[in-house]
Formats: structure tokens, sequence, C-alpha cells
């Protein structure tokens, strides 16, 4: 893909340029990593991020969700293929019912495990996402799952780049496996789509290059 990109970047606004060449970097990178699949998920994570993440002014309007949930909106969208519903419905069935099931990738639980909400409205929470998830997948829902899935990968990712797991640990270790299998096959499609849509509204990235 990355020689597909210098082929074509030429024709990229300058910002979408810039953020297919920091993804691709850190896509190769992920790529490298055979056995650790801790490091192989952190590294698909900043490729993501590096395609995602809008400049600062975005952030004081929108929350950071919001700003996720609008990119994702974009690419379903753009896919005019069924990458994305491919990946989600043909190769990963049972990986997305099991992160939608996994009270450890759900925010609330951990609000309640640090004493910020009582144990009923965590449990009530998790019941209901589960309810609404599942109703997405009856409905091949792409983008609804798509959100969900993210949502769940977001906490897996704070747990990792925050210091809230140990590395290489037997425990938890279903999510991590999945969670950077998921994300190898999403990752590409995700630059994939954005440099077949140059057109697109992709946005300005947070750190551009500066003299």
């Amino acid at each position: 893909m990355k020689s597909w990109q210098r082929e074509i970047r030429d024709d990229f606004p300058t910002s979408l340029s810039l953020r297919t060449h920091r993804a691709l970097s850190w896509l190769d990178r992920a790529e490298m990593e055979d056995e650790d699949n801790d490091a192989r998920f952190i590294f698909l994570w900043i490729s993501f991020n590096a395609a995602y993440a809008n400049e600062i002014h975005d952030q004081l309007i929108f929350s950071e969700q919001e700003i996720l949930r609008n990119f994702l909106k974009r690419l379903v969208d753009s896919d005019s293929e069924k990458l994305l519903y491919k990946i989600l419905w043909d190769e990963f069935p049972k990986s997305v019912r099991m992160l939608i099931e996994n009270k450890f990738v759900f925010k609330p639980f951990w609000d309640f495990q640090n004493g910020r909400i009582d144990e009923e409205p965590w449990k009530k929470k998790f019941a209901q996402s589960k309810k609404s998830a599942k109703a997405a997948l009856g409905k091949m829902d792409t983008m609804k799952i798509l959100v969900v899935v993210f949502e769940r990968l977001y906490v897996l990712r704070n747990q990792l780049i925050h210091g809230g797991a140990t590395w290489d640990s037997s425990v938890n270790r279903d999510q991590v496996r999945d969670g950077a299998n998921i994300m190898a096959r999403l990752v590409p499609t995700i630059i994939y789509l954005m440099m077949s849509h140059p057109d697109q509204v992709w946005g300005d990235p947070m750190y551009p290059v500066v003299d």
C-alpha cells in the first residue's frame, strides 16, 4: 500500500498525504510484530490515530468520541465495496461478539471499580449496551457495530497506553489478541478508504510538519 500511496499522493490534499504517510509508517511497524500482541495493538492504534485524529480546535467543540463517530461515519459512507462489513461479519464475527460481551473492555465497569459509580448503574449500562449491540448485529448495522468495537478497543488502548496492564500478562489475553487481530484488518482498510476518497473531508492533522 505504501508504494500505491507514493504513486497517487501528489493528487492528495497536503493534510491527507501527511495523514496516510504517518499511518502507513506505523502500520508497517505493527506488521513487524509476529508474537507480541501488546506491541502490535499499540502500533496499530497509533496508525489508526494518525489517520483519524483532527486538529485541536475540533476537540474544543466535540468530544473525542464524537470525532471518532464522525470519522467512522465518513468511512462507512465511503465504503461502496463493503470492506468494513466483510471484516466484521465474515472474518471476525466471533471476536466482535466476544468484545461486546467482555466487561473488562467496558468503561463503566472500570468506573465502578474505581468508585465513580455504584454497581447497579454499570450493570444496567452493560446490559443495555449488549442489547443494543446485539440488535445492531441482527440488522447487520455496520456503523453501529463499528462504533461499539472501537469503544471497546479504546478502553483496551487506555489500559495499555496508561500502564493499566502488565506487558505480556496471562490476564485478559483474549481481548488483546482479538483486538490486535481486528485492528490488523481494520487499519489498512481504513487507510485504503481514505486514499480512495481524497475528496472526502478528512480534516487537518493535529501536528502538521513545521520548519
